[in-house]
């Protein structure tokens, strides 16, 4: 008699489903990583070219593994889209509009807020959710929002009080 060892549910593969938390969760994750590659290697580089490096500086070495970590986190993205679409019952091909300026923009806040399938559907059952995914997703959610307010606020109050400053010295306010 054989047994029948239980299949692993691999997040770096397309294969399965992922809820809206862990799709965010897996895609802040990835970035940070990515991030934490690119200061790494900047360091690196620094190391080789000085404190004022210019990007002809750089060793070929440090600009292929920022080109090979780059390419991974287009890869990832890819899988998450994939199997959050695949949530949705949905074929994995729509990951493709990903690619395509400003229905990306859509797309991704579609995965966001589009709820999955409930039970099995022709792509496997729910996957559950992880704590630490739902956490991680939750900082997300409301992190990048956040980020934006503040990135926005930070550019317009500025360029509004220049625009006031120019005001003042024309009179013409």
């Amino acid at each position: 008699m054989t047994t029948s060892s239980p299949t692993h549910d691999s997040v770096l593969n397309a294969k399965g489903r992922f809820g809206r938390l862990a799709y965010a969760a897996w895609s802040l994750l990835s970035a940070i990583v990515l991030c934490a590659v690119i200061f790494i290697l900047a360091f690196i580089g620094n190391l080789f070219t000085g404190n004022t490096p210019q990007a002809d500086d750089y060793p070929v070495l440090i600009i292929l593994l920022f080109l090979i970590s780059y390419l991974l986190l287009i890869y990832f993205s890819f899988v998450f889209t994939i199997r959050r679409l695949h949530d949705r019952n949905q074929s994995g091909w729509l990951s493709l509009l990903m690619l395509v300026p400003l229905l990306n923009v859509i797309m991704m806040l579609y995965l966001f807020c589009a709820k999955g399938t409930d039970g099995v559907n022709k792509f496997g059952p729910v996957r559950a959710t992880a704590p630490w995914e739902k956490v991680l997703g939750w900082i997300y959610i409301i992190l990048i929002p956040l980020l934006i307010i503040v990135a926005l606020v930070g550019n317009t109050v500025p360029a509004y009080q220049q625009y006031l400053q120019r005001s003042q010295q024309t009179g013409s306010l």
